[in-house]
């Protein structure tokens, strides 16, 4: 898993493609709907579908003349299991912090 979610947070580090994926978590979408919602080349929308079907993260299938873009589940739920461990951590953490707060004696002002 390692090796996956380095490629998919390579893929998420740059902010056209998380906008990307946001625009196709509303639903499918061609490389050409997905061009005239962003203010950059079609050829550079393409370059970043690209990153992101090679990180796993969308799939493209093809319709007659039409490519679709989609969102795979699996790659994003991936990243989702790995940043809640770290969020479990951190909740730990913090009511470890709290309950020593509450056990040691308040200055008085």
């Amino acid at each position: 898993m390692p090796d996956t979610l380095d490629g998919v947070f390579a893929a998420l580090a740059d902010p056209t493609r998380r906008a990307i994926l946001d625009r196709l978590a509303t639903g499918d979408a061609t490389a050409g709907e997905l061009a005239a919602d962003f203010p950059i080349s079609a050829q550079a929308v393409s370059k970043h579908l690209n990153v992101l079907e090679a990180a796993g993260l969308i799939v493209r299938t093809r319709e007659a003349q039409r490519r679709w873009c989609r969102i795979v589940p699996t790659q994003v739920r991936a990243v989702s299991v790995w940043a809640d461990q770290y969020a479990r951590l951190w909740e730990q953490r913090y009511d470890a912090l709290d309950d020593y707060l509450k056990r040691i004696p308040r200055e008085e002002s």
